[in-house]
């Protein structure tokens, strides 16, 4: 954790000494801290935005680098979860660090009370808890407990510093075991394990309903205990049942089953040691997925299920999940009534309100509700009904709740920033839902406010100050013809009605790119015009992005790829997330992006091509960035791809982008003036003939398979200019032309439905 960290203080910018044991070997006593920064650059995913900001941590030790701590400002220890450990090097901290230096241990089963039992005063003062979820540059919770003797301004200093600088969600906790989030995830993963096995439920049939179905990561239940680790599971569970007291519930489910020690002991711990629940071995030359049979926990070729309870769930939401009459159904219900009903009896001990824990559950465990938001969606009353029916135990605070619920609106509580959400306090009543100044979801405003225009795709929102949000709501937000019908409505609405228009959601993704199962369906039953309908609408509402009378901003997070990235590629601006993909993926589903982004990435790298030989040099860079789909996993590595422009923004908390987003859409409002329109120069068959040759050089290097080099073929036919002479004025038009004929050509094609197809059956690409 120490070093997860280390790099992303280093991804703020900040510079960072990485301090370890002395190597007892060797000449470099530092060798411990300096390997673990190589392991860092190693990462996947990618701990560092880019590798660059290795350069920011200094390894060091702990005997001959402790003259380094009266430099700092704040400590961030991160040592074994032993109380003697941390302890004894406190005690050697407080020896070397400057007077109101802050210190913070990572910890999260040790009391803070014990662990600074024996510092004196001032040392209290200056000492929190500092709890970073891992990998610490992508989970987003932070849990911060302040001491008895804690300064106010340690705990006001951090919360800011760490919510605007490291983009975390700050959430405050009381110094009480697991803290909020692992006191409910870890219990909820144990009785996982445990309904599973009771049900009879196969790995594979619980993590396709413990996972999407349900709100909860895609890994489902037994995915994610193989990417945390068994072993480190083992110890998390051990570590959080010794402090709680005797008749706390989690004690009933801490055994969780006998498969767990058995993987354990044989050292199939998880995706560190290539085997868990899951491997994959190769047989004959083919990669196989096995599963363990949680009977006899031996491997077995692992199925791809649909249980009908998942697939009700997924259309109905969680009501039709748990009333499911199948097993799926039994077990998602004994999953969530044993989970919900836990977090609920966790009031007043660990919060007064449901909102820290809900918060804690999204942003540590990336659950898409809380468990309080999801008890509102089945209904409190129903939910306390259902368990009273099924025997289980009630807690008082849904006696307290009765037919009302944790979250609603008082429109006599709105406050400046348009919340007028309120939750219910155990001990007060109903009180504002508040967040950090500068911090507002659209998810919050939607519920104060009424949607200007819209359909199943996407939805316009007023979000004040004379600007507009456009919202895509769709599966993984893959862009359908209604998509961008809704987006095309939006700019002529905000164009007259409004000074900005922001495109902005709150899900986990910004867009995966244009809905390949619309554009499947088109290819099977051979709907051509259909498809190129599509394309045209989708090209002429990206084009009317970037020719809008008012300024159009994106503010993306998570992925935006494909026709996803061929949007925020037409905008004015864009104010993403630090942890952004973007790209130009569609050569991984056999075809060329047909949404403008051909053009729109060639005009970026040829905007400064006067003459055709320059002109060519960037259609070649255009060609390889398109051709091996290569995406920047963040800021810094879309700048020198131009996958984003110099004036382009960052926010670190995601929690900002819609505040940050909204300014920036203002301040360009001020003196905007659209852009032109876009020339290209033609390239001819020489064009043509370079970038076949780089295809061949491809081919060589065995990075491209033979329908690579039919649709490299096809996208570099569209760089140089279609048939235009070489030196001739290509205009925006015919590009786009370019574009969408290529894609329909390519969808003809028995190798692009093959890619299609697979990549909707199994989520990755064929090489074919």
């Amino acid at each position: 954790m120490g070093c997860g960290i280390a790099s992303h203080l280093s991804n703020a910018g900040v510079e960072v000494i990485l301090m370890d044991l002395v190597t007892p070997t060797g000449n470099d006593r530092s060798a411990i801290a300096r390997n673990a920064v190589e392991r860092l650059l190693k990462s996947s995913p990618p701990a560092f935005m880019h590798r660059d900001n290795a350069t920011l941590i200094t390894p060091a030790n702990l005997q001959d680098d402790l003259h380094l701590l009266a430099q700092v400002d704040w400590i961030a220890e991160a040592v074994v979860e032993r109380i003697d450990v941390k302890r004894a090097l406190y005690r050697t901290i407080n020896a070397h660090r400057r007077p109101g230096t802050f210190v913070s241990s990572n910890t999260s089963t040790l009391p803070l009370s014990m662990l600074v039992k024996e510092m004196p005063d001032a040392f209290r003062g200056d000492f929190c808890i500092t709890h970073f979820f891992n990998p610490v540059r992508y989970m987003r919770l932070l849990e911060i407990v302040a001491g008895e003797h804690t300064r106010a301004e340690v705990i006001d200093a951090l919360t800011q510093f760490c919510d605007i600088n490291l983009g975390k969600g700050v959430v405050g906790c009381r110094d009480t075991p697991g803290f909020l989030g692992n006191r409910v995830g870890v219990f909820a993963l144990q009785v996982g394990l445990i309904e599973a096995q009771a049900q009879g439920l196969s790995v594979e049939d619980a993590d396709a309903i413990m996972g999407r179905p349900m709100g909860l990561p895609k890994t489902g239940l037994f995915g994610l205990y193989d990417l945390i680790g068994i072993d480190l599971m083992l110890d998390v569970v051990n570590s959080l049942q010794l402090p709680l007291p005797a008749d706390d519930a989690f004690h009933d489910v801490a055994c969780g089953i006998a498969a767990v020690g058995a993987l354990a002991q044989r050292g199939d711990t998880g995706n560190k040691s290539g085997a868990g629940f899951y491997r994959t071995r190769t047989h004959n030359g083919e990669a196989l997925r096995e599963a363990v049979d949680l009977q006899t926990t031996q491997y077995r070729l692992a199925r791809r299920p649909r249980p009908a309870a998942a697939l009700a769930g997924e259309d109905h939401g969680l009501r039709a999940l748990i009333t499911h009459p199948d097993p799926g159904g039994r077990f998602a219900w004994r999953v969530l009534a044993r989970t919900l009903s836990y977090a609920a009896s966790l009031i007043p001990e660990i919060s007064n309100t449901p909102m820290a824990i809900d918060e804690a559950m999204k942003l540590g465990y990336s659950w898409n509700q809380g468990p309080f938001e999801m008890i509102d969606e089945l209904g409190p009353a129903w939910f306390r009904a259902q368990l009273i029916a099924d025997g289980l135990p009630v807690p008082n605070i849904l006696d307290a709740i009765g037919d009302g619920s944790f979250y609603r609106v008082d429109s006599t509580r709105i406050d400046d920033q348009g919340n007028g959400i309120v939750q219910f306090d155990s001990g007060a009543g109903y009180v504002p839902v508040t967040r950090a100044q500068g911090v507002v979801r659209l998810s919050d405003l939607k519920r104060t406010r009424q949607r200007l225009l819209g359909n199943e795709a996407a939805s316009l929102w007023d979000i004040g100050d004379g600007v507009a949000c456009l919202e895509f709501h769709s599966k993984a937000n893959a862009l359908l013809p209604q998509s961008m019908e809704t987006l095309a409505q939006a700019i002529d609405f905000a164009s007259t009605e409004r000074r900005a228009l922001l495109i902005h959601n709150d899900a986990a993704h910004f867009s995966v790119g244009f809905n390949l199962d619309f554009a499947l369906a088109c290819i099977r039953n051979k709907r051509w015009s259909a498809l190129d309908d599509a394309l045209r609408g989708f090209q002429s509402t990206c084009v009317a992005c970037a020719r809008a009378s008012i300024p159009v901003i994106a503010a993306p997070s998570g992925l935006g790829l494909g026709g996803g990235f061929e949007v925020l590629l037409h905008c004015d601006a864009l104010q993403v997330h630090s942890n952004i993909t973007l790209g130009l993926v569609e050569p991984l589903v056999g075809l060329v992006p047909s949404g403008g982004g051909c053009k729109e990435l060639l005009h970026r790298w040829s905007v400064h091509a006067n003459d055709v030989d320059s002109a060519q040099q960037a259609a070649i860079v255009t060609f390889d960035l398109i051709a091996k789909a290569r995406t920047a996993v963040s800021p810094a590595e879309a700048g020198p791809l131009r996958l984003m422009r110099c004036h382009d923004r960052v926010s670190m908390n995601r929690d900002r982008l819609l505040v940050d987003g909204k300014a920036f859409a203002l301040e360009l409002a001020k003196s905007y003036v659209p852009r032109a329109t876009p020339q290209f120069i033609g390239l001819g068959d020489a064009g043509r003939a370079t970038m076949e040759t780089i295809l061949q050089d491809f081919v060589d290097k065995g990075i491209a398979q033979a329908h690579d080099m039919t649709v490299s073929r096809q996208l570099a036919h569209v760089l140089c200019g279609g048939d235009a002479m070489r030196g001739a004025t290509v205009t925006e038009q015919q590009m786009l032309d370019l574009e969408r004929a290529a894609f329909i050509t390519l969808a003809h094609t028995e190798q692009t439905r093959a890619r299609i197809e697979h990549m909707l059956n199994s989520g990755r690409a064929l090489r074919n």
